[in-house]
């Protein structure tokens, strides 16, 4: 067999099998972020149960925040070096085992340690997700493809909350909050079983080498951005905050300098120079970190405002963002038809329905007085969730359609880990807003209702600014080729692992 196939002929190798792989990532990659979700209402809970600390609680959340934030470039890397599918199976194999770890944990320090091995296993998979599909499909599938990634992403967005109020309300076998972790075991099972079954063959290229340099300056600009973001509002903002935040971009250049050495000498890089001199993959994630900004913390301040400003339990709230998660599903399904095909004009359309979907629902918020009505939320929801699932799927496809196949992890790691920093920044820009006009109106006193209203208000801005610059920003990426040819076609990986 040659070393490369047409697209046509890897079609006949893989006609059913592909699908079925891609029924495998996104039953891993959608494990790995209801995780995230599903923890934040069991906090409550796990805060009683181990007896904990409130920086404690915080760090069940950083710890993995973290983690997953560091591991994403270097594992997207090393899954280009020593094969994607063996690199994403290890990683769903240390998940689980991490999830085990995590519904046994005694102490929150256990906990915690559970969960940095979570993020790191997390980190592992999660690039391979979206490399492995950039290259067992051709160009013009790649569409439905990435569009059930965004079904996944709006999902698990949506039922994490849900699912966790009932594992958390269920108590099976008095368990309390564990089930929440020990719910991925099963479930991890199954995809390293089917990943076996369906994934095909992709050795690496052990010639790309590994660069620890980068990886090792990558690490410390990832941690000089994501560590005062996560820690900085419950800090108060001290003064090493932005001085850490201040030291990221000197090295982040440092990081590009390093990157531009490798190229000169031809030795390894983490990540290659042929993508940060790729002006369409640089663009399109700047406005993937956009994007993703607004997304998680939209949820955060939503669920914040139903829970503790109305009262309503974690079930009730995950609920009432039901229309958000139908929405999602519709219009994913409905862009998994359109392919490749007008992908920037998708972009626009979906970015445009998310921002009329904020100011209708910030209308709507002034107009509240102390109660919620469900139904009240549904029609900007459901208009925001068709507006998410008509965006996710030509980004992605557009961001990654000129990247090398053999790039493509270092390609999807780099993406995934710059919306891991923008969802840091949104939480943090986004809670501070919502916090800060909060503390202010209930210094007031009185009825609590009109300073939770004034703070939902106040943070959406922050939203609806950054799907506008999403609009602006899409006018300048090109459209994606959906022939057969060109620079986006990944090649196929050869047919022995």
């Amino acid at each position: 067999m040659n070393q490369h196939h047409s697209a046509s002929q890897h079609e006949n190798d893989y006609p059913q099998t592909r699908w079925r792989a891609l029924a495998v990532l996104l039953i891993a990659s959608f494990m790995n972020m209801i995780d995230v979700t599903i923890v934040n209402v069991a906090l409550p809970s796990l805060q009683k149960s181990l007896g904990a600390t409130s920086s404690g609680i915080e760090w069940v959340v950083a710890a993995y925040i973290m983690a997953f934030a560091l591991g994403l470039l270097p594992f997207g890397r090393l899954g280009d070096t020593f094969g994607r599918r063996r690199m994403f199976l290890w990683g769903v194999a240390a998940f689980t085992i991490a999830s085990t770890f995590c519904g046994m944990a005694s102490s929150i320090e256990m906990l915690i340690a559970a969960r940095v091995l979570q993020g790191v296993a997390g980190a592992m998979m999660t690039p391979q997700t979206l490399a492995i599909a950039q290259v067992i499909f051709p160009p013009r599938e790649r569409g439905s493809a990435f569009a059930l990634f965004g079904l996944a992403a709006g999902m698990a967005a949506v039922t994490g909350p849900i699912a966790g109020g009932l594992l958390v309300d269920a108590n099976l076998f008095g368990m309390e909050w564990r089930p929440i972790f020990l719910v991925n075991i099963p479930v991890g099972i199954f995809a390293i079983f089917a990943g076996l079954k369906y994934l095909p063959p992709m050795p690496g290229e052990r010639e790309l080498g590994i660069d620890f340099g980068g990886i090792l300056i990558a690490a410390i600009t990832m941690i000089l951005a994501v560590f005062p973001l996560v820690e900085g509002r419950e800090a108060g903002w001290p003064a090493w905050c932005f001085w850490m935040l201040a030291a990221s971009i000197p090295a982040a250049f440092a990081f590009v300098f390093w990157q531009r050495r490798q190229n000169s000498l031809d030795l390894p890089q983490l990540f290659p120079m042929v993508l940060l001199s790729n002006g369409q993959f640089m663009l399109g994630t700047l406005v993937s970190t956009a994007f993703f900004s607004a997304v998680p913390s939209f949820f955060f301040v939503l669920a914040m405002f139903l829970q503790v400003g109305f009262g309503l339990t974690p079930l009730e709230s995950g609920l009432t963002t039901v229309p958000f998660s139908f929405g999602v599903l519709v219009s994913s399904l409905i862009a998994g038809r359109f392919a490749g095909k007008y992908s920037r004009e998708r972009m626009i359309a979906g970015a445009a329905m998310l921002v009329c979907a904020m100011l209708g629902l910030r209308w709507l918020v002034s107009m509240m007085g102390d109660t919620v009505d469900h139904w009240q939320f549904l029609p900007p929801l459901l208009l925001g969730g068709l507006g998410l699932g008509t965006t996710i799927s030509p980004l992605f496809q557009t961001v990654l359609s000129t990247v090398p196949g053999r790039d493509a992890g270092s390609a999807s790691g780099g993406l995934q880990a710059f919306q891991q920093v923008g969802a840091a920044i949104g939480v943090a820009t986004v809670g501070q807003m919502f916090f800060s006009r909060l503390a202010e109106g209930l210094a007031a006193g009185g009825n609590p209702h009109p300073s939770f209203i004034a703070a939902l208000e106040w943070s959406l801005i922050y939203t609806i600014s950054a799907f506008s610059v999403v609009i602006v920003a899409a006018l300048f990426l090109k459209r994606p080729s959906t022939g057969h040819g060109g620079q986006g076609q990944a090649r196929p990986a050869p047919a022995v692992d």
